[in-house]
């Protein structure tokens, strides 16, 4: 057997075990949809409510890690979740909207095509009507950002999934509206946002001009530089991609009391980050394929696998 052949069978091998646990994921995911109920939708159930808010912050505040937000994996996975997934996600959150605005999951917006961006992005096919959770996975996977990643986003940004306005979704994941200064207009609508921050997110991981980068930074509570900083040790891509957005830790006091009341030197960006991810897709931890498997299907530096290619016969 020639070495390229050799070569070719075990990247098969490698990536029919990936298959077999990417559809492993996918089957444990619509068991527990349909154990929530015949409809699809998340069954909260509200026994003892403050007892149990009481207990979820707690275990937030001592699960919380400034240095690992979410992995790679997680932040990066670009086929997390299909159009049907998250619109049936959508479907299934409670809704108040603040000002007569759709839900998300009936929001539509006609979209205009964008070609590929600095190699961050490839191009986007624009089209008219378009439902959200259709756009969300089409920038999703443009961009090689989790669809999980950008609903987290819009919901820690504007509370998009359960709060929607108007004025949300013109400012859906704050990107160009720095806290010293009013939203730049010209990036305003749903899918504007959305494609600008998962190209902004794709744009940390390219340069190492950054403020925030894998290894020891400084890093504020608060933008009042009174607050105070202290040295954290980013140990991903991802969360230091999550710091260049939002440049802030929770202090001490915010993570005993992440409901609030907010102190003079609080924030929660990250914090509500980390807290929504866990409350809606389980640990923004989790990593799918085990260390003996090839590194690259974990996304390290927001970096996947190149496609298999086998060399045509002579």
């Amino acid at each position: 057997m020639t070495a390229w052949v050799k070569g070719a069978v075990a990247l098969v091998c490698v990536a029919v075990v990936a298959l077999v646990c990417v559809f492993a994921f996918g089957a444990a995911y619509a068991a527990a949809t349909r154990a929530s109920g015949a409809s699809g939708r998340v069954v909260v159930h509200k026994v003892d409510a403050a007892r149990h808010a009481q207990a979820a912050a707690e275990a937030t505040a001592s699960a919380f890690s400034p240095g690992l937000i979410v992995s790679d994996d997680s932040f990066f996975n670009a086929r997390a979740m299909t159009a049907p997934q998250v619109q049936a996600f959508l479907a299934s959150a409670t809704c108040r909207p603040a000002d007569g605005a759709p839900c998300l999951a009936d929001y539509r917006e006609t979209t205009h095509s964008t070609p590929e961006k600095y190699g961050h992005c490839e191009a986007y096919a624009g089209a008219a009507n378009e439902r959200a959770s259709r756009i969300i996975v089409k920038v999703a996977r443009a961009c090689g950002i989790s669809p999980k990643t950008l609903i987290v986003l819009v919901q820690k940004e504007q509370s998009l999934v359960t709060r929607p306005s108007m004025y949300g979704y013109q400012r859906a994941t704050g990107y160009a509206c720095p806290d010293s200064a009013d939203c730049d207009a010209t990036y305003f609508g749903l899918f504007n946002q959305l494609y600008s921050a998962a190209w902004q997110f794709r744009e940390y991981g390219f340069s190492s001009d950054w403020r925030y980068h894998v290894g020891t930074v400084a890093i504020q509570y608060h933008p009042n530089l009174a607050c105070g900083a202290s040295d954290v040790r980013i140990r991903n891509q991802a969360t230091a991609d999550l710091y260049n957005y939002t440049p802030y830790q929770p202090n001490d006091e915010t993570l005993k009391a992440p409901d609030g009341p907010a102190g003079s030197c609080s924030t929660y960006g990250n914090l509500n980050f980390s807290r929504i991810w866990n409350t809606w897709f389980g640990s923004p931890l989790a990593v799918r394929f085990p260390d003996w498997l090839p590194t690259c299907l974990r996304h390290p530096h927001g970096v996947s696998c190149e496609p298999v290619q086998i060399p045509a016969t002579p």
